[in-house]
Formats: C-alpha cells, sequence, structure tokens
C-alpha cells in the first residue's frame, strides 16, 4: 500500500490544492490527513470542504479541537495574533463544518503490507499537543508513544518541521506541514514560515521493502500573497504570511 499523508494544512487552500496536485501525479492508494484543517490561514472553509471531498481518515489535531472547545485554545496559548486567527476561523466555518470536524479520530492505524503497520496520530498516539522531534530524548519518545509500541512506522504532524527518525528499529515520521511550513521547531515562539508546501507518501511491500518520501512542492507565491491579502484585514496573522511570501 501507498499512503500520501497530509498535515496541518491550516486553511492554506493554494498550498492543499498543489500538495493534491502532486500526490495525483505521483499516485498513491490512500491519503490520511493528521490534523490542524482550518484555523489560522485564510480559506478555513474552503479547506475542509476540500477535505471532506477526499472522503479519507482524518485525524484530530489540537487546531481542528480548538473549532470544538474554545477554552483549549487559551490552556494551549495566549499569543494575541494566534488567538485572533482561530477566533476569526471560529467565525466562517458552519455548523455543518464543525459536524465534519467531530468525525476525526484520535489515531488510525494502516496495515501497509503483511507485518507491515502504520500508526497515525497528531502530536504523539497519547497527545495532540506532544511534540515529537528529532532531538527529542529517547526516553521521552518512550513515554509519548506509551503502550503503542506494536506498529513497525509512526506519523504524525504538530511540529511543522518535516522529520525522520529511527526509534528502536521503529521508524518515526513526520510529515511537516503543507499549509505553513516552519524553518525550525518554535515551540510557541514566532516561526519563519517557509514557501513550499510539505507532505509525505509511506510505502510498503510485500517483501517488506518500506520507501517514506518527505516531500516539498513549489507554490505560486502570487496566489499565497493573494488569497492571504484578502483576510488579512480580519484576519491578523494573515497580514504576516502574506509578509512572508515576498
Amino acid at each position: 500500500m501507498r499512503v500520501a499523508l497530509v498535515s496541518d494544512i491550516h486553511g492554506n487552500e493554494v498550498a492543499l490544492d498543489a500538495v493534491l496536485d502532486d500526490i495525483a501525479a505521483s499516485g498513491a492508494d490512500e491519503i490520511v490527513c493528521l490534523g490542524d484543517v482550518a484555523t489560522l490561514g485564510p480559506n478555513p472553509c474552503e479547506t475542509l470542504a476540500r477535505v471532506e471531498a477526499l472522503g479519507c481518515t482524518c485525524i484530530v489535531g489540537n487546531h481542528d479541537a480548538f473549532l470544538l472547545d474554545r477554552d483549549l485554545l487559551t490552556q494551549y496559548t495566549h499569543e494575541e495574533i494566534v488567538v485572533q486567527a482561530v477566533d476569526w476561523a471560529c467565525s466562517q466555518v458552519s455548523a455543518r463544518d464543525l459536524d465534519f470536524v467531530r468525525s476525526f479520530v484520535p489515531t488510525a492505524e494502516l496495515e501497509l503490507a503483511p507485518g507491515v503497520t502504520l500508526l497515525m496520530y497528531h502530536g504523539s498516539p497519547k497527545s495532540y499537543f506532544d511534540n515529537i522531534l528529532a532531538e527529542t530524548p529517547p526516553d521521552e519518545l518512550d513515554a509519548m508513544l506509551g503502550d503503542a509500541r506494536d506498529a513497525q512506522l509512526y506519523a504524525g504532524g504538530h511540529t511543522h518541521v518535516q522529520m525522520m527518525r529511527q526509534h528502536d528499529g521503529q521508524l518515526v515520521i513526520n510529515a511537516g506541514s503543507v499549509g505553513m511550513p516552519f524553518r525550525r521547531f518554535v515551540g510557541g515562539g514566532p516561526p519563519q514560515v517557509l514557501t513550499h508546501a510539505e507532505y509525505a507518501i509511506v510505502e510498503a511491500s510485500h517483501a517488506g521493502d518500506i520507501v517514506v518520501d518527505l516531500r516539498r512542492v513549489a507554490l505560486d507565491l502570487t496566489r499565497l500573497r493573494a488569497a492571504a491579502a484578502c483576510a488579512a484585514s480580519q484576519n491578523p496573522l494573515c497580514a504576516q504570511l502574506e509578509a512572508a511570501y515576498r
């Protein structure tokens, strides 16, 4: 099985379109969304509609949870520009959009080939707030993975930084961010946003071969700036994004 993993789209319809075109060209048996679909970027409703139309499994991320429970946002951050951007997204989405978000699941598992299982989540199998990084100490990673230790591959998002590492013979992957990839992990600080889109393709064969492809897709910066500019007057984060896309 060949699976495309998309994560952290964050309302960036332009980036999502580019990634879906790349997936169509590359080929995939299945697409899985690893969460954080709508908030922060300029097109929350359009992005949710595009993901819903895929009919794919969707993992709940922290920003998806913020749409359903506003109190979770202030537990996570008091960064004013982020709070305003999430509140703006909340004001845009419909009741039907929220029903779709409620269908997201905490984790999902796929058998890519006999004896090759992929476990998917947003931050970690235990929490969508967890940050799994290349430099996370092994004992901390053990704690984040918890009892979910039977898979051969683990895949998530959340940090906005693509990554693959070996851990106890297993592969741990971060698919990166479709809509807002970061130059480096910021841990809540101001990020430097890169001007491409990121996602991953994972495949396994009956022979036991496993291939992980961390992909970067070039974007139309003119379209990105135009989309951000349309929302910038109401979503202050979009004004920063418009500047980043120059």
